[in-house]
Order: structure tokens, then sequence, then C-alpha cells
């Protein structure tokens, strides 16, 4: 991990395109901006983990959901016939 001391109105570039600027501290918080491409995602971490958290459970199909769908090709392929 790179650790490094700006204060506020000092930035920090992340390869050719981000940007990351202090824009205030006070009451022990740090107020940062970030610009960067649109198509660079930012999230707060604990945004991130639950999405990453999310994304799994929406990848979970029960044993019976394989099997309701089973049935419902099944029957479509009868009537096909």
């Amino acid at each position: 991990m790179l650790v490094l001391t700006r204060k506020t109105d000092e930035t920090i570039m992340i390869g050719d395109q981000i940007v990351i600027k202090v824009l205030g501290i006070s009451d022990g918080q740090v107020k940062i901006g970030v610009e960067a491409p649109r198509s660079v995602k930012i999230f707060r971490a604990e945004v991130y983990e639950a999405i990453q958290r999310q994304n799994v459970a929406a990848t979970r199909v029960s044993k019976q959901s394989v099997q309701n769908v089973a049935g419902l090709l099944a029957k479509q392929s009868k009537r096909k016939e």
C-alpha cells in the first residue's frame, strides 16, 4: 500500500485520467473529490462489498427452482410434439 500525505487542495494522480483531490479536513474526516472517466466505477468500500454480496447471492439457484424450470420445459416440449 502506498501511503501519501496531502494537504487541502493537493491532489494525487492515478494513471493519466484519475485525480484524487483533498477538498477539506475537519473533525477527523477528510473530504475528497474524484475526477475520473465515466467508464470508471467508483464506490465507497462498504457499498462495493454489498454489491459483491448481492451479485453472489443472485447467482445461487435452488434445487427446487431448477426442478420447476425443468418441468416447464418438459411441458413445452410435449406441447410441440
